[in-house]
Formats: C-alpha cells, structure tokens, sequence
C-alpha cells in the first residue's frame, strides 16, 4: 500500500512551512542545508520551536574538544524544562485514564505545572539538591511525567527504570548511578493482574523510596508514601539553569556484555528529540500525541519533550495497549499523532473489538522499537483511513531516528524516506567500503548524540578502530539498513550482538548469563534472527550442555529464568544444542555464523 499526502497536507506540514521560510523549494535542499550547514540549521531550529535560554549561546557549536565531544549552543545557560511550559495555562496538558474504567481524565498546563512546582520543592523539603540522581520506577502516568519534569527543572538527573525489569536489574542500574531517592508505587495494574513494584525495588536493596500506594501496603521504616512526601510549594520554585551539555537523564542501553551503557541525556538531547517530533512527526500544538511507552525506555523522555516543547496534548493510558480499552481511548482521546510498536499492531489486528473503532482523528502514527512488517503496517493505514505510518529508528544514544519518514513524502509501510534532518550516515560493508546493504555508521556531530558514558569508555564504544569516510569521523551504530532501488531505506536488525527484542534492546551477554548459570550449561549464546517474510526479530539460543536432553525439555526452564531474572518480554523462539560455539582467535563467540548457520538449518522459520 502506498500513501501520498495531499497538497493541503504538504502546505500544513511543520517541515513544508519551515524550508519555505529559509526559501527552499524542496525537501531534499532543506535536508542538505540541514547537515552541510548544521550551524544555521540548528539556530533556525531551537528559534522555530521556541526552545528558552536564560542566557543566549556565543556559539551553535563548539568543536575546540574535537568532534567526539562537541559542545552545542555553546556559552548558554537554560533549563530544557522550562521549554515545555509555553503553551497556555488553560490548555490541556495530559489526557489520560486506566483500563479500570476507561474515564478520560484531563490536567491543564497550569496545574501540570503547580504540581511540578509542588513536587520540586517536597524534594528539596527532602534533602534533594542540583546534582543528585532522582530514580523513576514507574508507569507512564501522570505522576511519573510530573515527578520527571520536577527532578528535571531542580537540575537532578533522572535515573529511569522500565517497570518490567527483575529486581537484579533494577540493583544493577541503580549501583551505576545510586538515586538519593527513588519513585514508585505499591502496584502495577495491568490486564486484569497487580505486579508488585515496591517488593522489586525492596528485593533490589534500593534506596530510600517514595510510594503512590493504590491499596494498604507496609513500607520499610525509612519509606514513605507520595501522601506524606508531598508538600505544597508556597510559590512557584526556580530553575536551575546549566551549561545545555549538563546531564538530565541517565537511560540505560545493552552493549555486548552482561552490564548496560549508562547513557547520560543533557538539556540538547531533549532538543533532539522534540525537532523530531516537530519535523519527522508533524507534532502540532494542541495536537495529541500518544505512545505507549514508559520512562525506562528512550520513548519515555522523548514523548515528554516532543509533546511538551511542541505545546501538544499528552495522551497516557495506563493498562495493556493491546487490549481494547486502549484501541477505545485512541478514539475517544481523539488523538492525532500514535506511536506504537510492530507487535502491538499485530495484535490490534487480531482484535475483533477494534471493527467498532473510529481513528478518524489520527494525522499520522509512528513505528519504531522493532522491524516491522509491512501487511502489518499496510492494515494500520487502511484502519484509519488512510494514514501513513511514520517509521523511526534511532537509539538512546542518538536521542531520537537517524532515519525516519516525513509526512510530505509518499509512504510506503514499513520504509524509511529520509535521514532524520540533522543527522548523516553511510551504510559501509565489512570492508568499510560504501554499499546498499549493510551496517550503518553515523557522522557526527549531531545534537543528541551522546559524548560520554558513565561506566564504559566511550570512545572505545563507538569510536576506536574505524577509518575516515571521505575525511569524516564515523560513528559506530550496529543497524544493518538496506537502500532500495527508490532511494527509500529498510532496516533489518542489528550487526552487532545487541538485539531488539519484544521492543526492548537487550545485550546477547545479559541473556546469557541467565542461561549459563544453570550447572549443566557449558556455555551459551543468545542471537536474534528476522523471520524470512519480515517482522519483529526472534529470541534463538545456542546451547553446549553436559547431559543429553532436547530442545523442548530445556525451552520452559530457559524461559522461566529469563522471565524471573530478565524480562517477561523476552520470548525463546528456538533453542538449538551445538557440540560447541565458533570463537573467534581471542575467544568471543561469533555469532553471525551462528545466524548462518540457523537460517541454513531451518530455512522457513
């Protein structure tokens, strides 16, 4: 199925009024303007979205550190929160309700912002000054956004936690970046079932932890419940304004071992982030945007800063987004803009309830987390009426897509049109040779793209050992992106050994480590494979065991720890016994023969 906007869709576009502003002609002009002359682009850009500086910066970019660490908008001083305060006080800020009841409920900026306000100064009622690390181990609710925005405005790094992870991950994340304090709540109720959260945070040894209780629960002695925390503020509480490179987020990636990239986000991130939801998704104010997301993931914070600097409406669900409840608050929220991943749209299409929807509000949606197949993404357009489907891919270090779509561009399902605006890549064989189909290398710089980690070398990470491209740094990503004859762009999974499962990146050693801590594993390798049809990589591991058994019988004991330890998201789709695992001369596993070797031996999985 092939989309094509409308000449009053090209004329509304943000991306269409913004090039015609510079007097371009065309989109592929303001793309080059866009990563030939960054500078312009970039001051052009934060003037357009109406980002706010307390002081105004000497300079876009500051390359005097080289172009591993750039310095942008150099000799600001700002605060990206107060950025999402514009609109308004009478707009409304959030919608949102619960699969309990399906009530749509609504917060106006104004108190959106009086809570913020409240929540800033119980922190620092509580000990809490700029610097110290706040974690979020929550839902996407209303709560969790104000509680982030307040940690934020205070100039205290967030520290976010996906509510679905195990206890052990939870302790690992927090021995990288220990919070002073941490937020949660008692329960997450979801599809009918109450998962504890507090009891996870309890059996990680988390530090002292602030609760929003939904039913009688016994806290540790140094615990208290939101009630008790918060205070109102006597007045509105200030700013703390930093360099644009200070940190504000600390999210959590999967290289190749067992331990995650701690990934720090700064005030420019969130910049990123919100151009491109401005450009790449066509976020107008008062639109309303919805993406079922939460905080632990790189979505979380993007989808604040992306409605929020947009002065658009957030639209929060909090229950299962596969279920109906979710397909009637699309509806009944009228939203315009919804992100969403490929396996969610699998099973709207399997739910007989959503004949009876009507999206007739939806402007675009969007499509990122997984590779996606295009029969699901062509019924996603036909149920709305005809709508594209913005593709997006990028990565938390990226802040936001590296490549992505537009919606003045034909849309073909599960394509990408363009390179993010902003952003440039070459897609180069193993012989560092340019081709149509391989891994992806990103050219820096960009605004978003990270400069440090605070547990691993960052250098090392993304850079070490690659040559120039034309006398340009290159940037190590891991996509494996595949240029079509119409210049339009597919990924099909990661080169490297992370991989996107279920949504979530996942690094090969963490699962591992699940597996090979059972007695009878020797070792072990975890790769992800994409079905020959497309669609959302699967979960295959390799296993050299000491007894004779079969595939079956290991399958519900691997499942079950990885489920405890892990992430009930992470599915086994095959598990295959190997005499032993190829290894490179310095011992690492090789895993893409063991791809080969899978997609040779089961040719129609």
């Amino acid at each position: 199925m092939k989309w094509s906007p409308s000449k009053e869709i090209i004329r509304q576009a943000n991306v269409y009024t913004s090039f015609k502003d510079l007097g371009f002609d065309n989109y592929d002009d303001f793309y080059r303007f866009s990563i030939n002359e960054r500078e312009k682009f970039w001051d052009f850009t934060v003037n357009r979205m109406g980002i706010k500086f307390k002081k105004k910066y000497d300079e876009v970019l500051d390359l005097s550190e080289g172009i591993e660490k750039p310095r942008w908008f150099a000799g600001a001083e700002m605060n990206i929160a107060q950025s999402c305060f514009k609109p308004p006080g009478e707009q409304i800020a959030i919608k949102y309700a619960s699969e309990k009841d399906g009530e749509i409920h609504e917060i106006t900026y104004a108190s959106m912002q009086k809570r913020v306000d409240d929540i800033l100064f119980s922190m620092k009622k509580a000990g809490l000054k700029p610097g110290d690390f706040v974690g979020i181990d929550m839902p996407m609710t209303p709560e969790a956004v104000m509680i982030y925005l307040a940690a934020v405005k205070g100039g205290m790094p967030v520290i976010t936690v996906a509510d679905s992870f195990s206890p052990d991950q939870i302790k690992v994340r927090f021995s990288i970046a220990p919070p002073a304090l941490v937020f949660t709540q008692d329960y997450l109720h979801r599809g009918g079932k109450k998962i504890p959260l507090y009891q996870k945070l309890i059996d990680a040894e988390a530090p002292e932890s602030v609760v929003i209780t939904t039913e009688s629960v016994s806290l540790r002695e140094k615990d208290r419940t939101w009630d008790d925390f918060l205070t109102p503020a006597p007045g509105p509480q200030s700013y703390h304004y930093s360099d644009p490179m200070a940190d504000i987020t600390v999210l959590f990636s999967s290289g190749t071992t067992s331990e995650p990239k701690a990934i720090p986000w700064n005030h420019v991130t969130a910049i990123k982030s919100a151009a491109d939801g401005f450009y790449h998704h066509d976020i107008h104010p008062s639109h309303v945007v919805a993406w079922p997301t939460n905080l632990g993931w790189m979505m979380g914070p993007w989808l604040i800063f992306a409605t929020f600097i947009n002065q658009a409406t957030m639209a929060l669900f909090e229950g299962l987004p596969t279920g109906s409840g979710f397909g009637k608050f699309v509806q009944d929220a009228k939203i315009n803009m919804l992100g969403t991943v490929p396996s969610i749209v699998r099973a709207w299409r399997k739910n007989k309830d959503f004949d009876k929807l009507d999206w007739k509000n939806i402007k675009c949606f969007s499509s990122t987390g997984e590779t996606s197949h295009p029969d699901d993404m062509s019924w996603l357009m036909k149920f709305a009426g005809g709508r594209p489907v913005i593709e997006y891919c990028g990565g938390t270090e990226i802040g936001g897509g590296y490549v992505t779509s537009t919606v003045i561009q034909d849309n073909f399902p599960s394509t990408f049109s363009t390179p993010a605006l902003g952003s440039e890549f070459v897609i180069l064989d193993e012989n560092f040779r340019e081709t149509d189909a391989g891994e992806v290398f990103i050219i820096p710089p960009t605004p978003g793209l990270s400069i440090k980690l605070l547990n691993k070398d960052h250098h090392k990470t993304y850079y070490e050992g690659l040559p120039k491209y034309k006398g340009k740094t290159l940037r190590r990503h891991g996509d494996y992106l595949v240029r079509m004859p119409n210049g339009y762009y597919r990924v099909m999974g990661r080169t490297d050994d992370s991989m996107n499962i279920g949504g979530i990146k996942v690094g090969a050693g963490q699962i591992e480590e699940v597996i090979n801590a059972f007695d009878f594993v020797k070792e072990s390798a975890a790769i992800a494979v994409a079905p020959k049809e497309g669609g959302p990589a699967r979960l295959v591991i390799y296993a050299v065991v000491r007894d004779k058994t079969d595939e079956n019988s290991l399958h519900e004991l691997f499942q079950k720890a990885i489920r405890n330890k892990l992430n009930p998201l992470f599915k086994i789709s095959k598990i295959v016994l190997a005499d032993q695992l190829p290894r490179t001369a310095s011992g690492k596993i090789m895993r893409r023969l063991l791809r080969k070797d899978f997609i040779e031996k089961f040719p129609g999985f």
